[in-house]
């Protein structure tokens, strides 16, 4: 048999830790919530080890008998041997050339359901399923398809399943591993139940859902095919394991399978609040839950926004560190004298024996990639799926169009460009670290040069866009292959140029801010030979100075000898 190894194995095997705990956020937009009529998916792919790339997979024709080697995404670990596709479809990161898209967050579950004896995990059901799929439903048919015959290695996960006119969620659990049993005559028998535990529900259209390493799948509809679809044992499999004795109309995903706790609302569920909060007025009603306070008082699975939501409203929901709520990351001691929005790991800590936590914000310092998937409807596969596509903090990110049909990433996003351990000067993750790290020193000042920066290149693709489309579509007309090499010449000139305005961003930056002054070029006057900068020393702010005085009380007061 002819053998395909699995392209993950390449270029993920350096990619995630195993540990990803309080990682990840998604929101799912369907295309009636939306202004121009798209269905849009977000995705923050957060890890402390995750190098942001941007991974390629082409459409491809396999003879029968092929097999396909199975890699753990988060470790590059081989995990088993599949039956290839006979078809494959080109994949541009999440998202392929039928504009399906899938994004994940993981939310563990219970540790006994997790199956060590399985092949596939679930970053490789995206990646295939992606490969494979030219609808949502078909996503999730591939997906269920391939655990119930290889089984799910991985803890709980949440999937966001989209294309232009469906977007789904959906839930998984594992089975837990293999059991050996011993009979009363001393036979031994392995027990084990291969596949998952799943439960996926389209959202209704002109909603809006997400989810953040939490289970949002409670109680759901048990005789709706059209809009939601179940693993036939899902609850008799609860109950088989003793975790459920209710009626089957009780029975909720979320509390059997990943039981709600402090942690999980107010690190998880209040990124998704907090993402609702910005287009829903009501949303103040579930505050208390998202603090952790009231865990009864959860939040629906999906809300219908205010109004309908722009692209760069949707790109806003994964900029957030609560702003505009009691939540605020820039308003406690821990932004420093700066409002810095990020907080330097670990998550919890304790003082005194006592344990308190940082917020877990959606913008934070570990994402290695975010994107917001677009498909469109009314524009025409494979030309009308663009992953508008970030590497780093989402607030200083900048998300660049990539068509989904490209055959080409451009080079300052390519797998192999850099790794987490091997820095390139001309790799997206690294120039981007570099403008945010430094940034964080004095994040209040610098975060304005970087927004303006980062809104004229957003602002200029999604002006550019409209046009780019009418080229394409007019080439499609006569010349397909033609029309592809347009949008991947397109996609990769802006890719490159968004890393090249970065780095002048960093330079600017650096010497404008270096050894904490702020400076400005002045104009040469006529006959200088040079002018030097004006330079701003502005400290620290007064905020911080009376808490400097209040901690340190006269040890800093400047005093008069002669009084002394």
């Amino acid at each position: 048999m002819k053998k395909t190894v699995f392209l993950l194995a390449l270029s993920l095997a350096f990619a995630f830790s195993s540990n990803k705990v309080n990682a990840c956020s998604n929101f799912l937009v369907t295309k009636g919530a939306t202004v121009d009529g798209s269905s849009m998916i977000s995705y923050s792919a957060d890890s402390h080890t995750l190098f942001g790339e941007l991974y390629y997979w082409p459409a491809a024709t396999y003879p029968a008998g092929s097999l396909l080697d199975v890699y753990e995404w988060d470790t590059g670990k081989f995990m088993g041997k599949i039956k290839q596709a006979a078809q494959t479809y080109n994949v541009v990161g999440n998202m392929n050339e039928h504009q399906v898209a899938i994004g994940e967050t993981t939310f563990g579950g219970r540790e006994e359901l997790v199956d060590t004896a399985a092949v596939m995990d679930y970053g490789s059901l995206i990646y295939i399923a992606l490969q494979r799929s030219k609808t949502a439903r078909e996503a999730i048919q591939v997906i269920t398809s391939l655990m119930a015959e290889y089984g799910y290695a991985s803890e709980g996960e949440s999937f966001s399943i989209s294309d232009p006119n469906e977007v789904w969620i959906m839930e998984i659990v594992g089975k837990g591993k293999p059991v050996s049993v011993k009979d009363k005559k001393g036979h031994i028998t392995v027990k084990y139940n291969k596949g998952a535990a799943w439960v996926a529900i389209r959202i209704p259209d002109g909603y809006i859902s997400g989810h953040a390493n939490h289970a949002r799948i409670t109680t759901f509809p048990l005789n709706d095919p059209e809009n939601c679809q179940y693993a036939p044992d899902v609850i008799s499999f609860a109950r088989e394991k003793g975790l459920f004795t209710g009626e089957d109309k009780d029975f909720s995903f979320s509390d059997i399978y990943a039981p709600l706790d402090f942690e999980g609302a107010r690190f998880c569920e209040a990124r998704v609040w907090s993402g609702f909060n910005k287009v829903n007025k009501d949303m103040g009603k579930y505050l208390d839950y998202v603090k952790g306070v009231n865990l009864k008082n959860r939040m629906p699975l999906y809300i219908k926004p205010d109004h309908k939501l722009t692209l760069q409203e949707v790109i806003g929901l994964m900029r957030d560190y609560y702003q505009g709520t009691e939540l605020d990351m820039t308003k406690d001691v821990g932004a420093g004298p700066y409002s810095c929005i990020v907080r330097w790991r670990p998550l919890t800590w304790k003082v005194d024996g006592v344990e308190y936590f940082n917020e877990r914000a959606i913008s934070t310092q570990q994402t290695g990639f975010v994107f917001v998937a677009q498909s469109r409807p009314y524009v025409p596969s494979p030309l009308g799926g663009i992953l508008w596509f970030g590497v780093d903090d989402t607030y200083s990110t900048v998300f660049t169009p990539m068509y989904t049909c490209m055959t080409k990433i451009p080079e300052t996003y390519a797998v192999g460009n850099g790794s987490m351990m091997e820095f390139s000067d001309n790799a997206a993750f690294w120039v981007f670290n570099q403008v945010s790290n430094f940034a964080y020193t004095r994040y209040s000042d610098m975060i304005v040069d970087i927004q303006k920066k980062q809104s004229e290149l957003e602002s200029n693709y999604i002006a550019m866009v409209p046009a780019i489309d009418k080229v394409a579509l007019e080439m499609y007309r006569t010349n397909p292959a033609k029309a592809v090499q347009f949008l991947t010449d397109f996609s990769v000139s802006q890719g490159n140029n968004t890393v090249n305005e970065w780095k002048k961003l960093y330079r600017f930056l650096f010497a404008k801010y270096m050894d904490g002054n702020i400076k400005e070029a002045v104009p040469l006057p006529a006959g200088n030979k040079f002018v030097n900068p004006t330079v701003k020393q502005p400290g620290y702010g007064d905020p911080f100075y009376r808490k400097l005085v209040k901690e340190t009380g006269e040890k800093f007061k400047v005093v008069d000898p002669a009084t002394h």
